[in-house]
């Protein structure tokens, strides 16, 4: 490395954890109430119900009795996790250990955007991607999932066995990992497996009502920031007698043709799926990166099309959007930068004009359209790119394509 090369790399370090340091600063102070934003207090999550849940927990078995307990058997891990931090009341560990996982997957994509023939772009998209929803990204523990997502995937293009052991690991913890499977080789599925199976069993034998978030989850319905919602969101202006209430964990809404909504949103779901099958069926072509990006496709399907998009559910997409960018040349970059700008609306829409959404008046219907809108045409984006970047053309179509470049190098 020449010595300007070398100047030119330590500025871009030193300007990127500048900008890491002051917005996590500017998340603590607002987790820690030092800073208080509008709208509703996203701490309170962590304050009564996590907490509540590490209260049950040390006692030894699941919250059976208790429908907002919707997560896998793992999930018990980050909610007792701020027990064993010394000195410190259970919401301020959390939001600490919290902001370590922050760290943690912010060290991972800078040493691996670091090396040689990487980018360091996906770095940047996590540094700018998790304040942008604000404080909510410190109050949930999907941040802790992510950073098993990000190590998994980055392990994983070199030693499928560790991608294997960590998606499983992640799908314990809240389900959506196993998507990091979606190119993963047999290697890697087996080893999933093993360490899933094995895992459950363990805490079936540890703890009673390590399944009881099974029951809990089904009988979720249709919350009012997903993209099914929008329909009820606007028929509450043409006399549709529903109406919206806490409901599981979730605001929701509730009345005539609510079920009827959800299961077309699941069978949506389905479809989605069966467009990634019919893709790892005719996928022929890969690279470094494609393992993220056919994870962070899955993810974004699975997000869009759910009876639950949550605010930190984007936690998610903006990580996997970040591995995918530590790859030059991925086929993703657009449609991370339409999570990102989802991301940002989220933040408008919860926490600082969630009101509005639940009223359905004009700001609010307009601030779901708008993210609602950016994770569909993320979706479709993303899944046209994969689909570009690994299915072979037929070859009649990639005749024409040449004798069209051949035609044009000649004019």
């Amino acid at each position: 490395m020449s010595p300007v090369n070398g100047a030119g790399h330590t500025k871009s370090t030193g300007a990127i954890l500048a900008v890491f340091a002051f917005t996590r600063c500017l998340l603590l102070l607002c987790v820690f109430r030092v800073l208080v934003a509008p709208g509703p207090d996203v701490t309170s999550d962590v304050n009564v119900i996590y907490q509540g849940w590490y209260e049950v927990l040390r006692t030894g078995t699941y919250p059976l009795d208790d429908v907002t307990w919707q997560y896998p058997p793992a999930a018990a891990l980050a909610i007792l996790a701020p027990g064993a931090v010394p000195f410190l009341g259970y919401p301020s560990a959390f939001f600490v250990l919290a902001f370590l996982a922050d760290c943690a997957v912010f060290e991972l994509l800078l040493y691996a955007g670091g090396r040689s023939g990487k980018s360091r772009t996906g770095a940047w998209v996590w540094v700018w991607g998790v304040p942008l929803l604000g404080p909510t990204a410190y109050a949930r523990y999907d941040l802790m999932v992510t950073a098993v997502a990000v190590a998994a995937l980055l392990a994983g293009v070199r030693r499928p066995g560790v991608l294997g052991a960590l998606a499983a690991f992640g799908a314990l913890l809240k389900v959506w990992p196993v998507l990091l499977l979606a190119r993963a080789p047999r290697r890697a599925w087996a080893t999933a497996a093993v360490t899933g199976g094995g895992f459950l069993l363990l805490c079936h034998a540890v703890a009673p009502g390590a399944f009881a978030f099974l029951t809990f989850q089904r009988e979720r319905g249709t919350e009012v920031e997903s993209l099914g919602a929008l329909v009820f969101h606007v028929a509450r202006h043409f006399g549709w007698q529903g109406h919206v209430q806490l409901n599981y964990g979730s605001v929701e809404f509730l009345g005539p043709y609510v079920p009827l909504v959800s299961t077309l949103a699941m069978g949506l779901t389905v479809v989605a799926f069966g467009w990634l099958l019919l893709w790892r069926l005719r996928a022929r072509e890969s690279g470094p990166g494609t393992l993220a990006d056919a994870a962070f496709t899955a993810v974004l399907l699975f997000t869009t099309t759910s009876r639950v998009i949550s605010p930190q559910y984007l936690i998610w997409l903006v990580g996997l959007a970040a591995v995918c960018l530590v790859f030059p040349g991925s086929p993703m970059a657009r449609p991370a930068k339409l999570v990102l700008a989802a991301a940002g609306v989220t933040l408008l829409e919860f926490p600082l004009f969630f009101s509005h959404v639940v009223a359905s008046d004009w700001l609010g219907v307009l601030l779901l359209f708008v993210r609602n809108g950016l994770l569909v045409v993320a979706s479709v984006s993303a899944c046209r790119r994969l689909w570009r970047a690994t299915v072979p053309a037929p070859v009649g179509a990639a005749r024409m394509v040449l004798t069209a470049q051949a035609s044009r190098s000649r004019t």
